[in-house]
């Protein structure tokens, strides 16, 4: 278990509960579990380190690789086999057409005596596709065990709750794990871990520290989160590479690394710039705008009304809810202005970073600015989809609240007021810090 915990950084409950599941290897476990949690927070490293550390024989499947369940089958199927098999060139690619069929043949690969008697494990990532196949597929995997007589315990890797997956007709129950996000300590542990052998790991950790300060109010996501770390540190270090500052110099590390990661926040999500991208503009000093091949994120194309919702994003984030009917409505009737120069003087709502909003919301301040009437159609509703999938818009919290999702703008001021000099809408006299 320490080594485990070693691999796995804050994860120990989640680590702990599936050791609990799988028990012995000659135990039969739970014929299936249900692991759900956002992007990048473990689900798919923890099972898979778990499988590869306690050497259990199991078949791991992408499904968006396999969108019919025929590839579905066979993926697992020949992933198992090869398992059986001491030469890879001994083994034959099984074909299986139908859900009987692969009932059949699992029951053939697993009757081997590697297999016999010991527990194997599917584990199916990104199985919110498996939605969209058959209907008899999902309770079908749900209930493997029963229907092959196997020692089988079928594993779902899901970005989204059991709820959207449970069918109408009723199912086997499988046994639901959740993964929440990682709080700001558990990035700081597990990013400090990544530090290069050649500096110290207390340098390594205030860096980090630094960093999240910058991007955790925008982005909390372990990968992008990494990969801004090493695209940024070189940066950092440069003071003490070049010995002008030593190592406890936070105040000038920290002066001569923020206009750098001010121009990373424009390219948080998207990934517009290369690795050897980034360092010749760092070399350079020049702007991420300016260089050559790099897809501007400022002059991304947006359809019409996509432009007018992310302006209504951005000023929902931005502007307080009580502020909407002064903004919004024509007639709001009398609105003291002492009350808003009282609460202008407070910290400014840039600085604080962008607040959740609910859709009805959005929706209201859309068809507020818009000047053609505007009816909530598919069409709208796929927009907004779009942006979260551009990750302009990003989700906050599960589907499954009783209000529904909430959602938060991510983009900066400078990108809004390009989106509306786009469309002719002056977005100054709409925000409440500017008043």
């Amino acid at each position: 278990m320490s080594h485990l915990e070693s691999m796995v950084l804050c994860r120990e409950a989640q680590v702990s509960t599936l050791q609990s599941l799988f028990g012995e290897r000659h135990h039969f476990s739970f014929p299936s579990i249900f692991i759900y949690g956002h992007t990048a927070s473990g689900k798919t490293y923890v099972t898979q380190t778990l499988l590869k550390t306690l050497e259990l024989p199991h078949a791991f499947v992408n499904c968006v690789e396999c969108f019919t369940s025929r590839l579905l089958f066979e993926q697992i199927l020949n992933k198992l086999s090869h398992l059986n098999s001491s030469d890879a060139g001994c083994s034959t690619e099984m074909t299986c057409e139908t859900f009987n069929d692969f009932v059949q043949l699992f029951k053939q690969v697993t009757s081997a005596e590697h297999l016999k008697d010991q527990t194997v494990y599917i584990v199916l990532d990104k199985a919110e596709y498996l939605r969209d196949m058959e209907a008899n597929l999902l309770p079908g995997l749900l209930r493997l065990q029963e229907l092959t007589d196997r020692n089988v315990t079928v594993i779902f890797l899901s970005e989204i709750i059991w709820e959207k997956f449970r069918p109408n007709t009723g199912c086997f129950e499988p046994f639901v794990l959740y993964f929440p996000d990682y709080s700001i300590g558990n990035l700081q542990k597990i990013l400090s871990h990544d530090h290069p052998p050649e500096y110290s790991a207390d340098f390594y950790a205030a860096y980090i520290n630094i960093l999240l300060g910058v991007f955790y109010t925008v982005c909390r996501d372990l990968k992008e989160l990494r990969h801004l770390a090493v695209l940024n540190f070189p940066k950092y270090c440069e003071p003490v590479v070049k010995g002008e500052a030593g190592e406890r110099d936070t105040r000038k590390l920290w002066r001569n690394i923020e206009p750098h990661l001010k121009k990373a926040m424009q390219t948080v999500y998207l990934r517009e710039i290369s690795s050897s991208q980034w360092e010749k503009l760092q070399k350079d000093n020049t702007d991420p705008g300016q260089l050559k091949g790099l897809s501007a994120y400022t002059h991304m194309e947006l359809p019409y009304y996509s432009k007018f919702i992310l302006i209504a994003a951005y000023l929902a984030s931005y502007n307080p809810a009580r502020t909407d009917k002064r903004f919004f409505l024509k007639h709001h009737g009398k609105i003291k202005k002492t009350n808003f120069l009282k609460k202008h003087e407070k910290t400014s709502n840039h600085l604080l970073g962008p607040k959740p909003f609910p859709l009805d919301r959005l929706l209201a301040i859309l068809y507020s600015i818009v000047d053609s009437r505007v009816a909530p159609t598919a069409n709208i509703f796929s927009q907004i989809t779009s942006l979260v999938t551009l990750q302009l818009l990003t989700i906050v919290g599960h589907e499954d609240q009783l209000n529904g999702p909430k959602y938060k703008c991510t983009v900066s001021l400078d990108f809004i007021r390009a989106i509306a000099r786009m469309v002719n809408f002056d977005i100054i006299k709409y925000l409440y810090d500017f008043l």
